[in-house]
């Protein structure tokens, strides 16, 4: 008994996942911008949805939040400063704070600089994080509404997980962030071998996103595999982040 984590392919390339505690079989909905995919796993498997839980505020990661929280009941939560823009917003959440998940808990990371509203869920027995769109196997999100100082600290804080928490991130963007990876740290070669093997992955992939099955995808990768082939976890300085992240978003 434990976390079971569903992995949803949902938009173009996003990743909504579904949380279900064996032991009690309540569920919980992470960044779900469309409601059709995410029903009928959750029907496939019979669970209690009671929570939709977001990381931030951006379409492509809650749109479908009102049609979640009306169909199932269920508060939609997020950070305490999007309750103005996070649709269907009804819970505040802020650092430290903690949720539970029938018998599975999750504490809050605040990390903005993708938006500045942006949370991860730590769910430490699991051995799992949720980050969302600012830490992505290989990558990190654009700055939108923040800077290279928020990125760094968030880094930091997402640095410090154990090495073998599993990252479970917002989007299916490994192999392009490995090439941009390999690019800045040529003699990396746990970067290389992660770029062969992403790309082994993905060579057969569905042409609908949304028939992708688990062989097809690259995530979750481990806080430890992003300490080895991160160029933004692995920056030395927050001049060092800035640059790969403008770098980057020319690349």
């Amino acid at each position: 008994m434990g976390l079971r984590i569903e992995r949803i392919p949902t938009w173009q390339d996003n990743y909504s996942y579904l949380l279900v505690c064996e032991a009690t079989g309540e569920a919980g909905v992470v960044d779900a911008p469309e409601l059709d995919p995410v029903v009928k796993r959750i029907e496939e498997l019979d669970v209690k949805v009671t929570h939709v839980l977001s990381t931030h505020h951006h379409p492509d990661h809650s749109m479908a939040n009102p049609a979640l929280a009306e169909k199932y009941a269920a508060p939609v939560y997020g950070h305490i400063t999007d309750a103005d823009r996070l649709p269907g917003f009804s819970n505040g959440l802020e650092e430290g704070d903690t949720i539970q998940i029938g018998n599975e808990a999750a504490h809050i990371l605040f990390i903005p600089a993708h938006t500045k509203g942006h949370i991860a869920y730590v769910f430490d027995d699991a051995g799992a994080v949720f980050s969302g769109d600012t830490l992505f196997a290989g990558g990190c999100g654009r700055l939108f509404e923040g800077n290279p100082q928020m990125m760094f600290d968030a880094m930091a804080k997402l640095g410090a997980l154990p090495g073998e928490t599993r990252v479970f991130c917002g989007h299916e963007y490994t192999e392009s962030n490995l090439v941009f990876a390999a690019h800045v740290e040529p003699d990396n070669t746990a970067v290389a071998s992660a770029l062969e093997n992403a790309r082994k992955v993905r060579a057969n992939a569905a042409a609908d996103w949304h028939d992708a099955t688990p062989a097809e995808m690259t995530v979750p990768s481990t806080i430890a595999d992003e300490h080895a082939t991160n160029p933004f976890l692995r920056a030395g300085s927050v001049e060092e982040l800035g640059r790969r992240r403008a770098q980057k978003d020319s690349f």
